[in-house]
């Protein structure tokens, strides 16, 4: 368009390029065409033709053509008519201009090509990762169907199931029972205390596992819930602080946890299948049976009675001691961490424990369970084998009885902390008062017994003096110092304040026990 006017006596009025479907003006700020010159360059249509101006005697538009296509107009305007070589000149120019257009067409389509190819090169990369990733899932959702029916042909149990899981994911696996319990955990990072979280959280925990038809995420883990025909039985996760599950984790704990489901649904059935050697092993050792029976028959259940246990006798107003309020006080101990054999008995729940339970947080596990707090637990005193067992029923009664009857009906009470209230019920017996005086004056005796002296002596005569220093040393022919010295003695090996009030009333009915029914013996 710059070199037009060098040629001769020519202007440019404009110059057009052929863009898709249209014609786009190029305008020279010495046109005068304006609109006009612009309806007859649509007019020609792809042809050169004269273009008429208002004040130039001659106008030509000649079309810019390559590889037999239109590419734009030049529309070339004179005051004369050009001459012979002028026109020639200005075709030359024209034809230049066309190659070079060509040429910039032909880069720009090379370009297309080139983009165009590029494209589909990367569509093809894509298609080919795409397919790639498709293999690699496939052979990775193999690997864990065949690593868990491997697990399942073997007989594996929740332990294999949550290790394979690991071994899948190297994430921690974790199965838990339907209190948040712990049940097995597979990978680092086992913490060394579980404790089972409170009721309402695990609920709420249940409920957002639930929201979902697949894993969840809960603060740091991935939850699955194993809940055959719609009841929960236990969960299933994988522990990712990080965030870097993906789908094959995914994948590997939607068909796990089928196979816990499955698992605990096995187990649920050699549950109740052993609930009833249970409960009758449970009946026998309060009766009293044989040792040798009953550490076979624990055995079988997969029970240790060679452990000590505690007797916990359970009862609450207004409920009979039915399968479902059994069911109750069983998961309620499950949940403080209770774990025991359990029967009924006298209206009565019997748990047969391994561990001494948390009164208070048994009673209040209970109370969550049933809606109220209306019922008592009487624990009794450890047993350390299965001979002992009748008679720590009979303590945990006890234990119940006093609690039922005290200000504060509702609650655990334990026979370790009767004190007098041990040997004042019914039911007392020698080795009850032998074991009262034992508890509180046992130091004193083994001391008397080993160096000779008569330190029980003296606290009885003390007690039957009223406290009273001189009485006192005068029934024992000893001088006043010799009073306080034996006394401070006392208090240091018994570990006893003589000024508490309890204290001495507990000492006091211990010496008398000890002077008057066992006559003063060891």
């Amino acid at each position: 368009m710059a070199q037009v006017g060098a040629l001769g006596p020519f202007r440019l009025e404009a110059g057009y390029l052929l863009t898709g479907d249209r014609i786009v003006r190029v305008s020279s700020r010495e046109s005068e065409g304006g609109e006009a010159v612009d309806r007859r360059v649509r007019e020609l249509a792809e042809a050169d033709g004269p273009v008429v101006l208002p004040t130039r005697l001659w106008g030509w538009a000649f079309g810019l053509r390559g590889f037999g296509h239109l590419l734009g107009y030049l529309v070339v305007s004179s005051r004369l008519r050009p001459s012979e070589q002028d026109q020639l000149l200005i075709t030359r120019l024209i034809r230049l201009a066309s190659a070079a257009l060509s040429l910039a067409a032909a880069g720009h389509r090379q370009q297309d090509d080139a983009r165009e190819l590029d494209r589909l090169r990367s569509e093809r990369a894509t298609a080919t990762q795409r397919l790639d990733s498709l293999r690699s899932e496939l052979h990775q959702q193999r690997i864990v169907l065949e690593t868990l029916a491997d697990v399942a042909a073997q007989g594996g149990g929740e332990d294999a199931i949550t290790h394979a899981l690991y071994e899948l994911t190297g994430l921690p696996a974790v199965a838990e029972d339907r209190f948040g319990n712990l049940r097995s955990w597979a990978g680092p990072d086992r913490p060394d205390d579980y404790p089972a979280p409170p009721a309402e959280r695990r609920q709420e925990v249940l409920r957002q596992a639930a929201v979902g038809p697949g894993p969840v995420r809960v603060k740091d883990r991935l939850i699955a819930v194993a809940r055959p025909r719609g009841e929960v039985l236990g969960v299933l996760a994988v522990v990712d602080p990080d965030g870097t599950a993906d789908a094959r984790t995914l994948f590997a704990l939607e068909h796990a946890v089928r196979s816990l489901a499955l698992e605990l649904t096995h187990l649920r059935s050699l549950a109740e299948a052993e609930l009833r050697l249970r409960r009758q092993l449970v009946d026998d050792l309060l009766e009293g049976t044989d040792e040798a029976s009953a550490y076979a028959r624990s055995e079988a259940i997969g029970h240790d009675l060679h452990q000590a246990h505690h007797v916990i006798v359970v009862n609450w107003r207004g409920r009979a001691a039915d399968d479902s309020f059994t069911r109750t006080v069983e998961r309620a101990a499950a949940t403080v961490g209770v774990r025991a054999l359990v029967s009924r008995r006298g209206g009565r729940v019997v748990l047969l424990a391994e561990v001494k339970p948390n009164g208070d947080a048994l009673h209040a596990a209970l109370a969550r369970e049933l809606g109220t707090r209306a019922g008592a637990i009487g624990v009794s005193r450890r047993c350390e084998s299965p001979a002992s067992i009748p008679r720590r029923y009979q303590e945990a009664l006890r234990a119940l009885e006093v609690r039922r009857q005290s200000r504060e009906r509702d609650g655990a009470t334990f026979f370790d902390d009767l004190g007098l209230y041990r040997i004042l019920g019914p039911g007392s017996d020698r080795r009850e008062l032998e074991a009262f005086v034992r508890e509180w004056l046992g130091r004193l005796i083994d001391y008397d017994t080993q160096h000779g002296t008569q330190l029980v002596e003296t606290l009885s005569r003390y007690f039957d003096c009223g406290g009273n220093y001189d009485e006192t040393a005068a029934a024992l022919t000893v001088h006043r110092s010799t009073l306080r010295y034996r006394l401070q003695r006392i208090r240091e090996i018994g570990g006893r304040d003589l000024a508490d009030v309890d204290t001495r009333l507990s000492l006091q009915v211990a010496t008398r026990v000890w002077k008057i029914m066992l006559g003063g013996r060891g």
